[in-house]
């Protein structure tokens, strides 16, 4: 009967003959993670405030509705009380129309300052990269040069005896 392979093992060795620095690699997930965060803070706080100007845009209507819907003793009147809520309504909804507008804008304007600030970040993380790559070649080089050099050397030695 033949043995079964224990996978996990097997997966183990194979992940242990690959080193890999999973430093960088946590860096970039917490990175993320704080970036999405920040972006989340932005989208709940233009959430919140889109929410608060509704409200108050419901309410406005709502007590101008009130008004509207009161007995009147002649017809006429019914016609004014309509006019005057669509004109105050029309009034009301470009006010909170600019609400939204600014609301979104700030939205923007942090989205950008925030991916900017990333692209920085990550401009910097790669920089320090590069430069820790080309000293760490530079010291292989040099490594190898002095044990070839020193390789010659011997080499000369073994020769002239």
């Amino acid at each position: 009967m033949t043995k079964a392979t224990d996978m996990n093992a097997a997966m183990k060795d194979i992940m242990g003959a690959f080193p890999i620095d999973t430093k960088g690699m946590e860096d970039a997930f917490k990175n993320q993670a704080a970036l999405s965060e920040k972006l989340s803070g932005v989208a709940l706080s233009a959430a919140e405030k889109s929410a608060e100007i509704s409200s108050a845009w419901t309410k406005s209507t709502l007590a101008k509705m009130s008004d509207m819907a009161k007995a009147k003793a002649e017809p006429a009147d019914y016609a004014k009380a309509m006019t005057d809520f669509a004109s105050a309504n029309a009034e009301v909804a470009a006010e909170n129309m600019a609400a939204f507008a600014e609301v979104a804008k700030k939205v923007q304007m942090d989205t950008v300052e925030l991916m900017m600030s990333a692209g920085k970040d990550l401009q910097d993380d790669a920089a320090k990269a590069v430069k820790k790559a080309t000293d760490d070649v530079t010291a292989a080089a040099k490594k190898a040069t002095s044990k070839r050099s020193e390789e010659r050397r011997v080499g000369k030695e073994c020769r002239s005896r």
